[in-house]
């Protein structure tokens, strides 16, 4: 059961777009060693917009990934990839269908 997640819009910065998209592959082996992190998506938006979506099964596993490997590398190539801030958002999860 998942009760909370992330929302996280990034919008590239011109000629950055395949950097970002590397970026969120990359992500992905980092996210399978959080065991609280239950779901996670890249996504690819629009043209230059990507986004992670993410949901945990409490506030305690979010704060562990929002203390993770992930989002260090996220805030570290910030000013690199994107043109402003990544925007995250705590958000909760009112009903969810996942695999098992």
């Amino acid at each position: 059961m998942v009760t909370v997640a992330l929302f996280v819009r990034l919008e590239a910065k011109p000629g950055k777009e395949k950097e970002v998209e590397n970026f969120l592959l990359g992500g992905l082996p980092l996210v399978q060693e959080e065991p609280a992190t239950t779901a996670w998506f890249g996504i690819r938006l629009g043209p230059t917009t990507f986004g992670i979506f993410d949901a945990f099964p409490d506030d305690a596993g979010r704060q562990a990934h929002l203390s993770g490997k992930v989002a260090a590398a996220l805030m570290a190539q910030a000013g690199e990839l994107f043109s402003e801030p990544p925007s995250i958002q705590k958000v909760d999860v009112l009903a969810a269908k996942l695999p098992g």
